[in-house]
């Protein structure tokens, strides 16, 4: 695995649906405790990769990230004023997609490991109320990748993360200007078309 990959991979960002009974349990969670969580259910499934074959590194994966990210916060800060033109089924529709190209991305290039781990650096709070948790990724024979995720506190007790930034790349604003991009220029079902390729590709690659 190559730190590009993993930037990659960590910059896509993620998938919300209706919440498990697990997600009531991550609810009470610390910030540091929630990322610690998702990165030790992420390396789990690194370790079975080969064996779990892509659907079942997606399946894993699934209630991985719905209990670990806002999907639905970051669907729209990924196409910033273009979330309002839409109409709420747009809107649902969108981050319904964009949740399956995120676990999609995570599930396709984390799928093999080689002894790498995460490690815990500091925790700091921002001036919005935010937290954001400062880890490392440890990966033989190559640099660590240092990652910052940024969490909002939803309803008092529910951090969830809202973007990663991985050796000091945040993919969300390519994603933002190449998304309201597509948007303006050819329409919501081209968008959507063109996320829904994506997953198609990783899911036999």
């Amino acid at each position: 695995m190559t730190i590009k990959t993993i930037i990659v991979a960590f910059s896509l960002l993620i998938t919300l649906g209706s919440l498990p009974v697990s997600a009531i349990e991550a609810a009470a969670m610390s910030p540091r405790q929630v990322v610690e969580k998702f990165q030790s259910e992420l390396v789990d499934v690194m370790k079975n990769g080969q064996k779990l074959g892509f659907k079942g590194r997606y399946d894993k994966l699934e209630d991985a990230v719905a209990n670990s990210h806002d999907l639905p916060k970051i669907a729209r800060i990924v196409i910033g004023q273009e979330w309002e033109k839409l109409s709420p089924e747009q809107q649902q529709k969108f981050t319904d997609v964009f949740s399956r190209l995120s676990i999609a991305s995570y599930a396709h290039n984390f799928k093999d490991y080689s002894g790498e781990n995460f490690v815990f650096d500091s925790e700091s709070e921002t001036k919005r109320g935010g937290v954001v948790v400062f880890s490392h990724l440890n990966i033989p024979d190559d640099k660590p990748v240092k990652f910052e995720y940024q969490l909002k506190d939803n309803n008092g007790t529910n951090w969830r993360i809202i973007n990663i930034i991985a050796n000091g790349v945040s993919d969300l604003a390519v994603k933002r200007s190449e998304y309201t991009s597509i948007l303006q220029r050819d329409g919501f079902d081209a968008l959507v078309g063109i996320i829904g390729e994506k997953i198609d590709s990783y899911s036999k690659q």
